[in-house]
């Protein structure tokens, strides 16, 4: 008998007939699929919360692979601590607006998030301080905080007594879209991401696809609600919509190198110049 390992899967058959193709083709074939999977969503998932709690343990997956590499590998190599923080500011934020809304499940999911984030901050920043990549952490935090902040004044929804929780709801939307920019900093500059790093950067992104299909089958549900409440002024439905369009496109460039070297067999994702 011929030993087996000498044909291909077809698994390897098609990661060779995907490597074989032209980045165009591989992105229209991405395209196509995200959009196939769209639509399963659509005709099978009648109930929203599902999207919300998938796109959270999708999130918390990624942090428990955070959990491991701090405690199993006594290491923070790749990680961005000001990601981190980002993460706790909006989350913080937006706890504070599901009290107001009166969203149980939400606070729940939203509060075990941020006490895990907090406890990567204290790992990052006083057990494991040592093997912080601070010098490739560069990117200053007002850079996401102000922009931000200038966004959420322009699509708050009016005025009112709960203008301050609007506010923040807007602000938390805002920083949440762009909080993963640290990380893709730090990557750049590493150029090559360790495989945790990078379980967790695709896990983030997994969980921003789900919550970004949330809001476009909403939008499809609505038979043009949604884009009325958009021309009769209320800017913030645009400014949430597009912050999950904004979240999903920033991390989709490394989700598809993620994806890449998984299909080669690859450990270390390996990152051309720009992200």
């Amino acid at each position: 008998m011929g030993d087996k390992r000498a044909s291909p899967t077809a698994v390897k058959q098609l990661s060779r007939w995907i490597r074989s193709r032209s980045v165009r083709q591989q992105v229209s074939m991405a395209s196509m699929a995200a959009f196939i999977l769209l639509i399963f969503m659509k005709v099978f998932v009648k109930n929203y919360t599902y999207f919300y709690v998938a796109a959270q343990l999708a999130h918390s997956i990624g942090i428990l692979v955070l959990i491991y590499k701090l405690t199993i590998t006594k290491t923070c190599s790749g990680l961005s601590l000001k990601t981190q923080e980002l993460t706790a500011i909006f989350l913080t934020m937006r706890i504070a607006c599901h009290f107001m809304l009166i969203r149980d499940i939400y606070v729940i999911l939203d509060s075990l998030t941020l006490v895990s984030t907090l406890w990567v901050i204290y790992m990052i920043r006083f057990k494991l301080k040592q093997t912080y990549m601070q010098e490739l952490d560069n990117m200053p935090l007002y850079y996401v905080l102000v922009p931000s902040a200038v966004v959420a004044i322009i699509g708050h929804p009016g005025f009112g007594v709960n203008i301050g929780f609007r506010f923040f709801y807007m602000y938390s939307k805002t920083i949440e879209a762009v909080s993963v920019l640290p990380q893709l900093r730090l990557i750049q500059n590493a150029k090559v991401v360790e495989p945790f790093t990078a379980h967790y950067v695709f896990a983030l992104g997994v969980a921003r696809f789900l919550a970004c299909a949330n809001w476009l089958i909403m939008l499809v549900d609505s038979n043009g609600v949604i884009l009325m409440q958009i021309g009769k002024g209320h800017l913030y439905v645009l400014v949430a919509l597009l912050a999950e369009v904004v979240q999903t496109f920033i991390l989709a460039d490394f989700c598809y190198y993620y994806i890449k070297s998984v299909v080669e067999g690859r450990s270390m994702v390996r990152l051309p110049s720009m992200v």
